[in-house]
């Protein structure tokens, strides 16, 4: 399938399948890869305008950090060593940093600053090495692991760090989601070139069901039909495209309770 950056360049970009089947990998990547999220718009939410949208992403924002949080808690015990991979600019630690003992790493250093001027608790991190082995009982990663190029590497270092039974949480965008399937090349969460991987569900569990992972759970992340709905009609150059990305969103979420096919999933992964 051939997919334009809706979001920056304009330019075409292809979605191949990989060996793994149900995994699908963006070609080319650029290598030039950093211009690609050269735009305020993709830290807007670094910003505190008081605008209505603001406060209406706030509002929602919220809601999602309260889920996030709750997964973190039923499976772990107050003062476990938690790491965010991928943190932005702290919005998720700032959230739990007071229930766990907290961790975030962040290869943007303007995000990194804004993340440690905001956090009072938590080590913010550009170098993994700085964690011991087998110390983490936790580490998360929020619509990250699609941007990472060399998954097999970093699944390793993630294994070195996790303790025995130690959780790796994972959310990425489902290709196969009803939201995706109606949308197709306009379909926001394809994000080219800066999502460089693409996993359904069945991709997913080929490439964590191992002799060193064993996925334990799968949940939804329920906004993401509404906000990707709204993007995607957006690209599309929809009039009242907020009406109609509210419409489909409700759509996909409707028959994702019927095959679980939501918009965006949350594996919650365990170390062997």
């Amino acid at each position: 399938m051939k997919i334009k950056d809706h979001f920056l360049t304009q330019e075409i970009f292809e979605i191949k399948e990989t060996e793994t089947k149900g995994i699908y990998r963006t070609s080319p990547v650029p290598e030039n890869l950093d211009k690609y999220y050269d735009s305020s718009d993709y830290i807007s939410h670094h910003q505190d305008s008081g605008s209505l949208k603001e406060k209406l992403y706030k509002f929602l924002q919220g809601f999602n950090l309260k889920y996030k949080k709750n997964i973190l808690t039923k499976e772990l015990t107050a003062k476990d060593k938690v790491l965010d991979y991928g943190c932005g600019a702290g919005e998720f630690l700032k959230f739990i940093e007071n229930d766990f003992q907290t961790y975030g790493f962040e290869p943007n250093e303007s995000a990194r600053n804004y993340a440690s001027q905001k956090l009072s608790k938590t080590i913010i991190l550009s170098n993994l090495d700085l964690i011991e082995n087998e110390s983490l009982d936790a580490i998360t990663l929020w619509h990250v692991f699609e941007h990472i190029d060399n998954q097999n590497d970093i699944l390793q270092i993630f294994h070195n760090k996790l303790k025995t039974n130690g959780l790796l949480i994972i959310a990425v965008p489902n290709p196969t989601s009803f939201d995706a399937q109606h949308y197709k090349e306009f379909w926001a969460a394809y994000d080219v070139p800066r999502h460089i991987y693409h996993f359904t569900k069945a991709g997913m569990e080929k490439l964590m069901n191992t002799d060193k992972w064993k996925i334990k759970k799968i949940k939804p992340l329920l906004l993401d039909s509404f906000y990707i709905s709204m993007l995607s009609e957006k690209y599309k150059k929809s009039s009242l495209f907020w009406i109609k990305g509210l419409v489909f969103g409700t759509i996909s979420n409707f028959k994702a309770s019927k095959n679980n096919e939501y918009s965006s999933l949350i594996y919650v992964i365990e170390k062997k």
